[in-house]
């Protein structure tokens, strides 16, 4: 099973097995890797950055407020009247699937949520501001560690593999002086002879990544055998034999589904075993123009994440949470093309079987245009970065203190949202 593991990091990520050291080997972290299960017990945290700005007010539509309508005369019914969960707010229909974790209490929303950044609008900065948690609502050049490095910073015992960052885009929130993995799905290694005698000379006396790295080598080689050898005996086959036998190329909605199936599959097989902590992001919630089609298979694409999770993990799924957060919302009211722009307020998805779901947290604002920010977008009522620290706090039982000093500096939880059973 164990070269089995070292084989899917080679084939998956080209031996990507990477920490966030910046002295680190192309293959391996100089640092060890973050605690397991005497720091962390056995409670289990993903969170899930969802990259371009997801529209809060189309993902959970609140209904209830006659202003939405006036406000999206299309947007507001668009594919369907949406799931209605509390008379109040209605799911999107591209969520729809996720109505039995809603009824089992393991689904739950935080509206009208932001982090302090405002009136720019800027995809990158409103990004690098989520994800370093520092507060501020500029970005801060010289803060080098992400919020959910930090916490696996203050967390005693540190040992194994608990964290891992999952997927082909950097994750600024685990970045930091905690050691981390990451894997990266279909990355492959391929050295010429030339490369390989310069790696071969530059690591021979360091005795800490010769060998790892040597064995990194060997078995990416192997692998590539076996793909040249395989393809070797397609190339020979009788095309009108093979013919039948060829899928047609996925479309591009199917290859998405199949990359996040690899990341969930990957998570949660990870999750089973000492690591206690996922981060992935998933990108594609930019929606300036024909929201009504673009939004859905993105928000379809999260449904079927969650749902994969929840399945992969099994009966540790009741010792999870995942936090889905962006890094705005959008425009209360919808463009002229259909869509909408940059905002401010926005939502947060939770599920797992560690929350006390089937409810929506958080304090309504109101759409009146009296209520909106800058007369335009949802207004915030709360910090998205409470959120996720009233979830580690109850997860994994960090004081107040720390969080709002240490892991979100300047941060006010608040009051004790109770989100966890």
């Amino acid at each position: 099973m164990r070269d089995l593991n070292r084989r899917m990091f080679l084939r998956g990520g080209a031996a990507a097995v990477l920490g966030c050291s910046a002295a680190a080997s192309p293959w391996l972290t100089t640092v060890t890797l973050a605690g397991g299960v005497p720091a962390f017990g056995e409670r289990r945290l993903v969170v899930v950055i969802l990259r371009g700005a997801m529209d809060g007010l189309d993902a959970l539509r609140p209904v209830g407020d006659p202003m939405l309508a006036r406000l999206r005369p299309k947007l507001s019914s668009a594919g369907g009247p949406g799931l209605p969960l509390d008379g109040f707010y209605a799911l999107h229909p591209a969520l729809a699937g996720l109505a039995p974790l809603w009824s089992a209490q393991e689904l739950a929303f935080a509206q009208a949520v932001s982090t302090p950044y405002r009136d720019k609008r800027s995809h990158f900065d409103g990004q690098d501001i989520l994800e370093a948690g520092t507060g501020l609502d500029v970005p801060q050049p010289e803060v080098r560690d992400g919020w959910l490095n930090r916490m696996l910073q203050v967390v005693p015992g540190l040992q194994s593999e608990t964290a891992y960052a999952i997927g082909r885009e950097a994750m600024p929130l685990l970045a930091g002086s905690a050691g981390v993995r990451s894997w990266v799905p279909e990355q492959r290694l391929n050295l010429s002879p030339q490369a390989r005698l310069l790696l071969e000379r530059v690591y021979h006396e360091d005795e800490l990544f010769r060998d790892a790295a040597l064995e990194a080598m060997e078995l990416a080689e192997e692998l590539n055998a076996e793909d040249l050898r395989a393809a070797q005996d397609m190339a020979a086959m009788d095309p009108e034999t093979m013919a039948p036998e060829m899928p047609a190329p996925p479309p591009r909605a199917g290859r998405r589904l199949a990359d996040i199936d690899r990341l969930a599959d990957f998570a949660a097989d990870r999750l089973r075993g000492e690591s206690r902590i996922a981060a992935f992001s998933l990108s594609g919630w930019d929606t300036h123009r024909r929201q009504d089609t673009t939004l859905g298979p993105s928000l379809s694409g999260l449904e079927r994440l969650i749902l994969q999770l929840r399945a992969g993990l099994g009966p540790v799924w009741g010792q999870t949470v995942v936090l889905c957060m962006t890094e705005f919302g959008r425009t209360a009211a919808e463009n002229g093309s259909q869509g909408t722009d940059h905002g401010t307020g926005g939502t947060m998805v939770m599920a797992g079987g560690a929350l006390r779901g089937g409810q929506v947290f958080g304090t309504w604002p109101g759409l009146e245009e009296a209520a909106l920010y800058d007369r335009r977008d949802l207004m915030p009522t709360s910090d998205v970065r409470a959120w996720a620290a009233w979830a580690m706090r109850g997860l994994f039982g960090l004081e107040r203190g720390v969080l709002e000093n240490a892991v979100f500096p300047g941060l006010q939880m608040g009051a004790d949202p109770r989100i966890l059973r």
